[in-house]
C-alpha cells in the first residue's frame, strides 16, 4: 500500500510539473510613447529568444501607435516595419487603439498590415490581463 501511495504521488508530480511547461507564458507589452518602441521590439525579440514558446501581445494607444504607422522610422532612421514583420512572423500580436485613431483621425490603411485594432488600448490591456492571465510589462 505504501509502494502505491508512493507511485500515485510520483504520477500527480509529474502531471503537475508537464502541465506547467505545457502551459505558455503570457505576456502583454503596453507602449504608450513611440518613443519607447525600439527598445520594446528588442525587449520581445530577446524575449522570444530565452522563451521561444512565449505568447506576447503588443498593446499601443496614444503617441506609442506611431511606429505602427506605414512609413514610421526610429531616431536612427531605420524603417519599423521590417522588425514589426520579424516579430510577428514569430506569433507577436500587435493591437491598435481605435480611440486614438478616432482622436487622431487616421484611417487604418495607415496602419501596418500586423496592425490589429481594438476599441481601446487600456480596456485591451486589462482584458488580456483579468481575463486571459496575461503578466503585464511596461518597457
Amino acid at each position: 500500500m505504501k509502494l502505491l501511495r508512493s507511485f500515485v504521488a510520483v504520477l500527480f508530480a509529474l502531471f503537475a510539473v508537464t502541465g506547467m511547461a505545457a502551459t505558455p507564458i503570457k505576456v502583454v507589452y503596453h507602449i504608450n510613447n513611440s518613443d519607447a518602441a525600439t527598445g520594446a521590439l528588442n525587449n520581445i525579440r530577446n524575449h522570444l529568444n530565452a522563451s521561444p514558446g512565449a505568447k506576447i501581445v503588443v498593446v499601443t494607444h496614444g503617441p506609442g501607435i506611431d511606429f505602427l504607422l506605414d512609413g514610421a522610422k526610429n531616431a536612427n532612421g531605420n524603417p519599423y516595419d521590417i522588425p514589426v514583420q520579424e516579430l510577428a512572423d514569430r506569433g507577436v500580436e500587435f493591437r491598435v487603439c481605435k480611440n486614438t485613431l478616432d482622436a487622431r483621425k487616421l484611417d487604418k490603411s495607415k496602419l501596418l498590415p500586423e496592425a490589429k485594432i481594438v476599441p481601446s488600448g487600456v480596456a485591451e490591456v486589462a482584458r488580456l490581463q483579468a481575463e486571459e492571465g496575461f503578466v503585464y510589462l511596461k518597457p
